[in-house]
């Protein structure tokens, strides 16, 4: 064993040489073999430690030259997961650049990054990443890697927490908790998974500040009451609740529903709490659900009904469910005839087994006692509840997603209706142009392979949205004009207006008068050109998504909520981006917020002017915002033209000519 770890020292140090002496035109070859042999050092740790002590030469010999990798201060600590789970020779790569960065934050190589950038980085890198570092993956991530990369990843990770100061580790891990649990959303795994390991692996103290606010979120599903500090089973705390003195039970009730408010996270012991109450104190459900005034009489009338629903969904297995049966009640869903007598018929469905098979799928840790049609309904509570919680998991399906949002906010009893059909028929039928679409007899969608890293209803329904959204598409393509200026309409609803403004046009494939699309962009929304017009419906608008470093990355579908001033005086933008994620670095200084700025939770924000640089597509009243046009300061459109002419707009050509929007 040692004679061959021996040679493969030597084959790397040949294959390093050979790279270093290489002509421009062997010179990929050779990479190529290095990488190969980087990949067989990584196996070992000495191995690792290996590449490591050797990460500067290969910096100076020029490894990254002409790759994703290229520029450290353009690199992206979330990517870094998605690049190490892609196999050969991505993953070699990616292990050169972070044992690249473990010498910049050490001080040991030159280079133009600083070495708090790069701490700061490889800090974000392993709370990203905290499964490898403390070797405990998910299901979902040991399926994503082969099994003999896994080794190599461990010892990576293992290299750099060993290497790396890492004191700052902690903050960042309970801020990244914090913005995560701010925009509320519907899967809540990775949250979850992200504690668990923080319970595991750190040892805190609570009487030291910087670990208070990692202390908070574990607490929140730990123990987040006076009762389960000793962390007791779900039996244990069954019997002790039942015998706990008024005043000790209030309290305990107080506990569980402050931190469900502050976190948006319930707990298996407020589920246990819940069905206790319902059985013995139905008039403390309002308590345990941590409602306010409008809740709790919206529960007061329909409290039987209630009662119903969470006696025969929530458990000690099903509990994720009740702040989003929270949030209906807050809503005061209920009191909606067509949404009540909805929910009431999902209940009595019968669930095709390809469907109950998607559904199942879609549960990271299915429950023992937990039925498909207890997980679809209490998923339908979620998406009701928390309508800016809907993600798209690893899914081109941001149309689809966009569209279950929108039908929560203002169609809710059509979405249920839409799950019932699905849920019972495995098929969809939905009308475009006075034709029937139905899902069972189209092509495939955007999607070959679905990611169930999705709540249980977009399980259900965004297999056959894709197919039917697909269809339109192609059915409306070759007028040359953008198809979502028909399909729109079609798929999302009525709501929608007739206007429709595209800078980017299809036939051309080219940006054209670009200026007055953004003159139109400010007459349409922004409240100070608008004649103070606030937005009744979410638009649906598509955006050019771009890197860190402003290049163009494709185009994106969100939708547009609202428009008000920030606590700062400056206009902004706030919508609901379906890709999971709400904080991203679009480049250009432009990076969208999820807290700090009024925004509500699942909301992400812009300056106006920020998001108007992103815009390429939207929905106008063709008969008001014309009006509005003139008054738009050219300084503005001036300033959005250079940010979108410098960043997205170096993938097209550009066109003065004028259009009639």
């Amino acid at each position: 064993m040692i004679e061959t770890i021996g040679i493969s020292y030597q084959n790397f140090d040949r294959c390093f040489d050979e790279f270093v002496s290489a002509g421009a035109l062997s010179r990929e070859e050779k990479a190529k073999k290095l990488l190969s042999q980087v990949d067989i050092l990584s196996k070992t740790e000495n191995g690792m430690a290996y590449l490591y002590e050797k990460s500067p030469e290969l910096d100076k010999a020029g490894i990254f030259e002409n790759s994703s990798w290229s520029d450290p201060k353009r690199l992206t600590p979330s990517l870094v997961k998605g690049t190490l789970t892609a196999g050969y020779p991505a993953f070699a790569m990616e292990i050169l650049s972070e044992l690249r960065m473990l010498a910049y934050a050490k001080g040991e190589h030159e280079n133009a990054l600083d070495v708090k950038s790069a701490r700061d980085y490889l800090e974000e890198v392993i709370v990203q990443n905290l499964e490898f570092a403390f070797q405990e993956l998910t299901e979902e991530t040991r399926l994503a890697i082969p099994e003999q990369n896994i080794k190599k990843i461990y010892n990576l990770f293992k290299l750099l927490i060993e290497e790396a100061d890492l004191r700052g580790i902690k903050g960042k891990l309970a801020e990244e908790l914090r913005l995560v649990c701010e925009q509320r959303p519907i899967v809540t795994q990775k949250t979850r998974n992200l504690i668990d390991l923080a319970d595991k692996k750190f040892e805190l103290d609570e009487t030291k500040e910087e670990d208070h606010a990692l202390l908070f979120f574990i607490n929140a599903i730990k123990s987040p009451s006076h009762f389960t500090k000793s962390r007791p089973s779900i039996e244990e705390y069954e019997s002790l609740i039942g015998n706990l003195s008024e005043t000790d039970l209030m309290k305990e009730i107080n506990e569980l529903g402050t931190f469900m408010r502050m976190t948006g996270l319930a707990s298996q012991y407020q589920a246990i709490m819940l069905l206790h109450v319902c059985e013995a104190k139905p008039e403390l459900i309002g308590d345990v659900l941590a409602l306010e005034d409008r809740g709790r009489a919206e529960l007061a009338k329909h409290r039987d009904f209630v009662i119903k629903l969470i006696q025969e969904i929530v458990s000690g297995d099903c509990y994720y469910c009740i702040y989003g049966l929270s949030r209906m009640l807050r809503k005061g869903l209920f009191s909606r005839k067509a949404v009540r007598a909805s929910i009431n018929n999902i209940r009595m469905v019968n669930i095709n087994s390809h469907v109950e098979n998607r559904i199942l799928k879609s549960q990271t840790k299915p429950g023992k006692q937990v039925s498909a049609k207890q997980y679809l309904i209490a998923a339908t509570f979620q998406v009701l509840g928390q309508p800016l919680g809907i993600g798209q998991g690893n899914n081109a399906t941001c149309q689809s997603a966009r569209g279950i949002s929108m039908w929560s906010q203002h169609a809710p009893a059509k979405l249920v209706n839409k799950i019932i059909t699905v849920a019972s028929q495995n098929n969809l039928i939905m009308r475009f142009e006075n034709t029937e679409l139905e899902s069972n007899k189209l092509a495939k969608g955007l999607i070959d392979k679905l990611d169930y890293n999705l709540d249980a209803v977009s399980a259900v329904l965004v297999p056959h949205l894709d197919k039917i959204y697909n269809e339109m598409m192609r059915r409306a393509s070759g007028r040359f004009e953008d198809p979502h200026k028909w399909v729109n309409p079609a798929l999302y609803g009525e709501w929608m207006q007739v206007g429709f403004a595209s800078a980017y046009s299809y036939l051309s494939n080219s940006i054209q008068d670009y200026r007055g699309f953004i003159r139109l962009f400010y007459a349409t929304f922004h409240l100070d050109y608008n004649g103070g017009k606030r937005m009744v419906y979410p638009n649906p608008i598509g955006i050019f998504i771009t890197s860190k470093s402003g290049a163009m990355l494709g185009f994106h579908a969100i939708s547009l909520l609202r428009i008000a001033r920030d606590p700062e005086g400056e206009m902004r933008a706030y919508f609901l981006n379906p890709n999971n994620e709400g904080r991203q670095n679009w480049g250009q200084d432009i990076k969208p917020s999820v807290h700090g700025f009024n925004e509500r939770h699942g909301e992400s924000s812009l300056p106006f002017k920020q998001l108007a640089a992103r815009v390429y597509a939207f929905h106008f009243n063709i008969l008001e915002a014309k009006s509005h046009t003139g008054e738009v300061p050219e300084k503005d459109i001036d300033e959005i033209e250079d940010l979108a002419k410098e960043s997205w707009g170096k993938s097209y050509n550009w066109s003065n000519q004028k259009k009639q929007w």
